[in-house]
């Protein structure tokens, strides 16, 4: 069973000053679309905390129900994508809802299967990809076209923290919903 709304934003407002706490950072980056940027948001060092884990799977399953989305399975790239999509997977079990996790590699391994997508995926999967950071949409986007050439169906995609440049346009443009849990606005 999901959690009140008022829970539901006690956590999403936690996940947010966690991630201003821990993984927003102000000076001169280049991202790696290639843009430059006064703020960089390393969402791995909330992703992977064990705090960051326990309310990014808590608010990503939640989001996840209320958008009405029933997936198979979650993932994307690694390494960005991969502890959202476990923690994700760690709470669906709890709420005894499974959704298996997987990984996307960049390119196929040249050695053993050879395969791109790692872990419990199936063809005929409905998957939500998943995202730490969105900013052009392109990682996403590669997840998305690996995962359908192995016969998943997407139905949705969600990130973590989405910094309003064009990037969940890219990805509606390609006729894919997509959720964030945040905004970078919120954490500036």
């Amino acid at each position: 069973m999901t959690e009140p709304a008022s829970t539901l934003k006690k956590h999403t407002d936690a996940l947010n000053e966690l991630l201003i706490e821990r993984s927003v950072k102000k000076g001169s980056f280049i991202l790696a679309s290639g843009k430059t940027s006064n703020v960089y948001v390393d969402a791995r060092l909330t992703t992977m905390s064990p705090e960051g884990m326990l309310l990014i799977g808590n608010v990503a399953f939640d989001a996840i129900t209320a958008e009405g989305w029933s997936p198979d399975s979650v993932g994307g790239l690694t390494m960005g994508a991969d502890p959202v999509t476990f923690a994700i997977s760690h709470t669906s079990a709890i709420q005894k809802r499974p959704i298996r996790a997987f990984s996307v590699r960049k390119e196929a391994k040249s050695h053993g299967t050879g395969n791109r997508i790692e872990g419990p995926f199936h063809a005929g999967d409905n998957v939500v990809v998943i995202e730490d950071v969105i900013t052009t949409g392109k990682s996403a986007l590669q997840a998305i076209d690996a995962i359908k050439e192995a016969g998943g169906i997407i139905i949705g995609v969600l990130a973590v923290v989405d910094r309003n440049e064009g990037g969940r346009e890219a990805i509606l443009g390609r006729g894919y919903p997509v959720l964030s849990l945040t905004t970078i606005d919120k954490l500036i």
